[in-house]
């Protein structure tokens, strides 16, 4: 269906397309009434204002109910144990300020990510938090920046738990400085030939952590190959499938880098399915410190962050009265040396 504008747009108009009554597409909009909505009708009430490009007025649901005590979190994948960890942070943040959190998981697609923050728009949240990685798309980053506006002109406040590459508080993770700290810390072990599975192109935080770990190398006096470099999805499963083509290379390598710990995982799992003895055939080193890394054998090298504390940090800033200039918060990696990457003797 061809989106209108959102102003030719009224919720009986989303009702009728989501074939729900008025009243249904209200809850889910509006947040009105106290019954509950089934969860397959409000995905086709989102998913019609999303297609209607619906945005419900504002300034009239400010004077009959006043802003809400909603956060909306959205994150790339609620699997992904980085992203529960935080989400578990911003909860319990939020519990302190007698907020209710709304998640949404995007699944990594920037499409659906604008999406829900229209939706969101409609549902006069007090707050928005993003959570998860840029992309290198400058259009994309644009038109984001205008959905973010948008929000903040109708009241809500908005953090990002990324890098800093749009005007808005942001929490920082400092991927580039943790990345380079491991791989110096890996060199002083006594590695010298490394490959990385460097997850997405396009995401930024693959970006940084593969461009930090080089920068590690190079104080070390040691480059990196581009053949040594594969590329693949931020999962278990792109980790075991890029694990599995470096084998296929047949690189001279003593230590894989993954540039995160799912992904990490994934590799040990191909690495086992090669028969290749863990860690005397091959040391592997992870990112993020997620909490399953409690049941991997051997426990792996990693970065760790603080991730509840991150999303503590970004609740803590949206709960802030707004400042002239977007705030920074900055958030350390620290890297913490396991048996996945013995020293070399």
């Amino acid at each position: 269906m061809t989106k209108r504008s959102s102003g030719t747009i009224t919720l009986m108009d989303v009702a009728h397309e989501a074939g729900v009554s008025v009243a249904t597409a209200s809850r889910v909009l509006n947040g009105n009434g106290s019954r509950r909505v089934r969860a397959d009708l409000m995905d086709r009430v989102l998913a019609a204002a999303a297609a209607l490009n619906y945005s419900a007025n504002a300034q009239a649901q400010a004077m009959a109910r006043g802003r809400t005590n909603v956060v909306g979190l959205l994150v790339h994948d609620i699997a992904d144990p980085f992203f529960s960890s935080i989400a578990a942070g911003v909860m319990r943040a939020a519990e302190r300020h007698r907020c209710i959190v709304m998640m949404y998981s995007t699944t990594g697609r920037a499409e659906r990510e604008l999406e829900y923050l229209v939706t969101l728009r409609g549902q006069r949240p007090r707050a928005v938090i993003l959570a998860g990685s840029r992309t290198a798309d400058r259009e994309q980053r644009e038109r984001l920046g205008v959905e973010l506006r948008a929000l903040d002109q109708a009241g809500a406040r908005v953090a990002l738990i990324s890098q800093h590459v749009l005007p808005i508080d942001t929490v920082l993770l400092e991927n580039r400085e943790g990345a380079r700290l491991l791989a110096r810390r890996l060199v002083e072990l006594g590695h010298r030939r490394f490959a990385v599975l460097a997850g997405p192109r396009h995401l930024l935080t693959a970006r940084d952590r593969l461009a930090g770990f080089q920068a590690g190398l190079a104080d070390g006096g040691i480059a990196l190959p581009r053949t040594q470099v594969a590329y693949g999805d931020f999962t278990r499963d792109g980790g075991y499938a890029t694990m599995r083509d470096l084998l296929d290379r047949e690189l001279r390598v003593s230590c894989v880098f993954a540039v995160n710990d799912v992904m990490a995982v994934g590799a040990i799992s191909a690495l086992r399915d090669h028969g290749v003895p863990l860690p005397g055939g091959m040391a592997v080193a992870g990112f993020d410190d997620i909490v399953t890394l409690r049941d991997v054998t051997p426990s792996l090298t990693t970065v760790r962050l603080p991730l509840e504390e991150v999303g503590t940090a970004a609740l803590e800033l949206v709960m802030q009265p707004r400042s002239v200039r977007p705030r920074l918060r900055r958030i350390r990696g620290e890297v913490v040396v396991r048996d996945s990457t013995p020293a070399l003797t």
